[in-house]
């Protein structure tokens, strides 16, 4: 087994040799010999990765040639581009793959061949990288027959990137793009990363962060230049680039007097930019707007509503085909919290949905999957189905901001499988979030996922190595929400770690428990936050409790949670359809994981297990420390079966998350000891 590292990792394009010989002679055999069709003046990554990756893989320097000979081998190329192609594929297969589709099967006339074909480049790319992934993952490929088309259209990764290098809410260095308000000099690593994207069917990137501060709002003019080298870069792995984008630019760089939506002079100077931006960048995907949120500006300043915002820009870019991207992060962060009536999760839907139909064709409302902000639990917003006439996008933050930060393991795949998988009942039952975002429940035109990128410059991208693992799981749902969780973690396992069935197993065992463990040492219940303000890391139980945030738990020395009922709470509840209102309503029915984001409920209350709600804070926070000790024990047991340098990384991040487990548990338990005066049954230590 060769245990030595690579210069910079490669994460699961490592393409480690296969090691199991008979399985190694069979890819032999097929992947000899290369029958491509694409032009060879033509700059494609396609075959280049094909080569590369079957030279690593099973040590084999491929034949490539344009025309077959009957011998077994592999065909590679666009329908259309030869009659030897077009004759092995079916009308079905045919109608069954879009632009970035692609069909993989193995044909034994004229054959034996292997055949990767698509309709465009761009889906012959993503076959490629499918086929290697199998390969990686120990498929046979003697019976193959995969017609493979992406369910979401846009597929996004959503960088908040500054040019001065910082990242917010970056866990894993600087940024890759920018360094002292300049291009990073290292435009290599960039590449590798447009191939690392590619490889998991990514097709969109914002590449700098949603709050734009100044240097940053000059990147659609003075600063355009730098865009049109990174769009040049990612454009042959078909990723198209986007911009986050100040509201106020037509005042802060057009020299305006003001940024009203509705005025004459600001849509045209809007107009004049897009039309300059798309004369440089013909393929660019349009822009991402942070607007009336957290003190960024936007149409409220005028008394415009958020349609009117969002159309002037929409119109704009309209004829080159591009699109406004809307976030529903939208609330008051003024509060009062002595106001019991203001509730911060109802502020999306109440901005948003009075506005359905509203929009323009080509904008796109971006919700965030909950309506607080990205916690370890919290139910999935009601703005998802409430829109039927409104284009819709789903966010993710791949970035652990509340999460662990990529010091704790917390793989998000299981959690994010969860919010795809809710019926939100908005066309009855099996209206899942799923079938919105794909846009396939309202016939949309555009729809589909992004998620807040969770990399920087450290040598393993993301500082925590298997945090890698949650880029390549959400890249895997965008592109097939279908798939389960223990699906794609054997996937990145198999393909970043090799075949080894300990390592395999003990490493799937790990990713898939580790959602559920983070959420035993932290908030319990659904209640969120209890971090430290600011910096979100680490255990701080009321450290939003007073603030403007809207943030609250409302404990006191009877009972816990926040009343959103529609009977004597916030009235949140009512948001969602009635079959999921009615649930969440009922002290009975509400799901016990939710029970504190919807009900304030006294300590001694008994959920479904049995257990009180104090019980099962004390229960759940000494558990989960154990939880993170067994991590470090069956990591332990890997050692000389991965690289050292990872081993090495990933002991010493498991040991800082056992010190933050202890830290979390016991600045809960006496807490909530201190404020109730309930002991532990089992008479565990807590400080009082």
């Amino acid at each position: 087994m060769d245990l030595k590292t690579t210069p910079v990792d490669r994460c699961w394009l490592h393409y480690r040799p296969v090691e199991d010989e008979a399985l190694s002679r069979s890819y032999r055999q097929w992947c000899s010999r290369i029958i491509c069709t694409l032009p060879v003046e033509e700059k494609t990554p396609v075959l280049a990765e094909l080569v590369a990756g079957v030279k690593q893989l099973v040590a084999v320097e491929p034949e490539v040639t344009a025309h077959p000979d009957g011998r077994q081998g592999m065909l590679l190329g666009l329908m259309g581009s030869a009659p030897f192609i077009d004759e092995l594929v079916t009308p079905e297969e045919t109608a069954r793959m879009n632009g970035e589709g692609f069909l993989l099967k193995t044909v034994f006339q004229p054959g034996p061949l292997l055949l990767l074909t698509a309709h465009t480049e761009q889906g012959l790319l993503y076959a490629v990288f499918t086929f290697l992934r199998l390969i990686q993952t120990g498929r046979s490929l003697d019976r193959l027959q995969m017609v493979e088309t992406p369910k979401n259209l846009l597929r996004m990764i959503n960088h908040w990137d500054n040019l001065d290098g910082s990242v917010e809410r970056g866990y894993a260095g600087g940024s890759i793009f920018f360094q002292n308000n300049e291009l990073t000099a290292d435009l290599d690593r960039v590449r590798e990363y447009a191939r690392l994207l590619a490889s998991i069917g990514i097709n969109r990137i914002v590449i700098n962060n949603v709050n734009v501060h100044t240097e940053e709002t000059k990147l659609i003019a003075t600063r355009l230049a730098m865009v049109e080298k990174l769009a040049s870069i990612f454009r042959p792995y078909g990723i198209k680039l986007l911009l986050s984008i100040n509201y106020a630019s037509p005042m802060e760089i057009g020299g305006l007097p003001t940024a009203d939506p509705l005025d004459p002079q600001v849509r045209d100077w809007w107009r004049q930019r897009v039309e300059v931006i798309y004369g440089r960048i013909p393929d660019f995907g349009g822009f991402l707007v942070k607007a009336d949120s957290e003190y960024r500006p936007g149409p409220f300043t005028y008394q415009r509503n958020h349609a009117e915002g969002a159309n002037m820009l929409a119109e704009a870019l309209a004829p080159y085909g591009g699109v406004v991207i809307w976030r529903c992060f939208v609330y008051n962060c003024q509060q009062d919290w002595r106001d019991r009536t203001t509730d911060r999760a109802r502020a999306a839907y109440d901005h948003f949905q009075p506005l359905d139909g509203a929009f323009a064709s080509n904008v796109i409302l971006q919700i965030k999957n909950g309506p607080m902000d990205f916690q370890v639990r919290e139910p999935v917003s009601p703005l998802f189905g409430a829109m039927s006439a409104t284009n819709q996008l789903l966010e993710l933050q791949i970035t652990q901001e509340y999460t662990g930060q990529q010091i704790d393991l917390c793989y998000l795949a299981p959690q994010w499988k969860e919010v795809l998988d809710f019926d939100t009942y908005a066309r009855g039952k099996g209206s899942s979030v799923k079938r919105i975002v794909d846009g396939s429940l309202f016939q949309r035109p555009y729809a589909g996922i992004a998620g807040v990128a969770n990399v920087g410059d450290d040598p393993n991208w993301t500082g925590h190595p298997l945090a890698q693992a949650n880029l390549f799981a959400f890249g895997r749902l965008c592109w097939n929400p279908d798939l389960t969780a223990e699906e794609i973690t054997e996937e990145w396992v198999k393909a970043t770690f090799g075949s080894d069935p300990e390592v395999s197993t003990t490493l799937s065992r790990m990713l898939l428990s580790s959602w559920r463990i983070y959420e035993n040492y932290t908030a319990p219940l659904g209640i969120g936050w209890m971090v430290n303000p600011g910096f979100h890391y680490g255990p701080n139980v009321d450290g939003y409790e007073y603030s403007q945030w809207g943030t609250y738990h409302r404990a006191d020395w009877q009972g816990i949670g926040v009343d959103r009922t529609m009977a004597s709470g916030t009235g949140y509840t009512g948001q969602y359809f009635p079959e999921n209102a009615r649930r969440y309503e009922d002290v009975a029915t509400c799901p016990d994981e939710l029970i504190l984001f919807f009900h304030h409920l006294p300590y001694t209350h008994q959920l479904k297990d049995g257990k009180t709600i104090i019980q099962h804070i004390y229960d759940t926070h000494f558990e989960g420390v154990e939880q993170v000790k067994e991590l470090i024990q069956n990591w332990g047991r890997l050692k000389g079966k991965v690289d050292e340098e990872r081993f090495r990384q990933v002991e010493e991040r498991l040991n800082k998350q056992l010190v933050a487990a202890e830290e979390w548990r016991d600045v809960i338990n006496t807490y909530f000891y201190r404020k109730t005066g309930i002991p532990d049954q089992h008479r565990r230590t807590i400080y009082s």
